[in-house]
């Protein structure tokens, strides 16, 4: 189709067109891989956000035997990029960001109708599924970095620590996650902040979205700017036992990047996609914040400084 413009894509399997019509455009999402996930869960989870009053992409057609569905085009400018100008007053927008996250905290919806009029529940981010994330790192990660003898008796120790810090989560499985917020999903629309990529959306832990948020590897912030932003979160919640959430904060914060290793490493050597493995050495960085000073980490921290010495105390 002559009217239709490739848009850069994103770490997923997914293609995505900008369909321009007189002086209204519309986005198209192709997806053959994990197409239920891409296309009806996306849509689906789009639904409750709009319902709730989240700024999301509206379905405007849908296309599956083809594998695409068409929608609002929200533009081009994202939260990232207007963070990374100069002038940009980063506190600001993380403030209107944090009040974003307040407003889908907020929302109760676990069941909607997606557009094959079937019910789609939204499920638990239940320990299984953090443990089998965090397993990412062993299962691509330490494959190009340990010898086979090292590997099995990495892993082995690892995944035991792993399985243990789950155990130590203190919040409850209730709220709703996005699974991966951060300012690179968040797109500016007409003064308004929209959400994109929810497609992964669980019911899980208050503090996941916010370490993705604040520790996110596509953009450096310093630990003071990170506390301010987490501070800002804390005081804006009026029933929140504060220490508990900063016991899962970390935890989540440390599981999700090890995941986020394993799945760059996983996009360089599966998909060829190695612009990703610039990324790492900032996510091990975020690790080491994590880690540093805490008796809860005291294994994990023996287990990576014996292997990973390097990566983790380079930056």
């Amino acid at each position: 189709m002559k009217n239709l413009t490739k848009i850069k894509g994103d770490a997923s399997s997914r293609e995505f067109f900008r369909k321009q019509n007189n002086s209204n455009s519309s986005v198209l999402v192709f997806a053959k891989k994990e197409k239920f996930k891409n296309l009806i869960i996306y849509d689906a989870i789009n639904k409750i956000f709009i319902k709730n009053r989240i700024l999301a992409p509206t379905l405007l057609n849908e296309n599956y035997n083809k594998h695409f569905i068409e929608i609002q085009d929200f533009g081009d400018q994202t939260i990232f990029n207007l963070l990374s100008k100069k002038k940009s007053n980063k506190l600001n927008y993380f403030k209107k960001v944090i009040e974003l996250l307040n407003r889908i905290q907020l929302i109760k919806d676990t069941k909607v109708r997606n557009f094959k009029k079937k019910i789609y529940t939204i499920p638990k981010y239940n320990n299984q599924i953090l443990i089998k994330e965090a397993n990412l790192f062993c299962d691509w990660y330490i494959k190009k970095k340990l010898s086979k003898t090292k590997r099995k008796k990495f892993s082995k120790e690892f995944k035991k620590i792993i399985k243990t810090l789950t155990y130590k989560l203190k919040l409850k499985n209730d709220i709703f996650v996005h699974r991966d917020f951060h300012v690179s999903n968040l797109m500016l629309v007409k003064n308004k902040i929209g959400v994109i990529d929810s497609q992964d959306a669980l019911i899980g832990n208050r503090a996941y979205d916010l370490a993705s948020l604040i520790d996110d590897v596509r953009f450096k912030t310093s630990k003071g700017f990170k506390q301010k932003i987490y501070n800002f979160y804390i005081k804006k919640q009026k029933k929140l036992e504060s220490s508990k959430f900063k016991n899962d904060f970390e935890i989540l914060s440390i599981l999700r990047n090890l995941k986020i290793i394993g799945i760059f490493t996983r996009l360089a050597t599966r998909d060829r996609k190695k612009r990703y493995l610039r990324l790492i050495p900032y996510t091990w960085k975020l690790i080491n914040t994590r880690i540093y000073g805490n008796v809860l980490f005291d294994d994990l921290k023996k287990l990576l400084n014996k292997n990973f010495k390097k990566e983790l105390n380079e930056n």
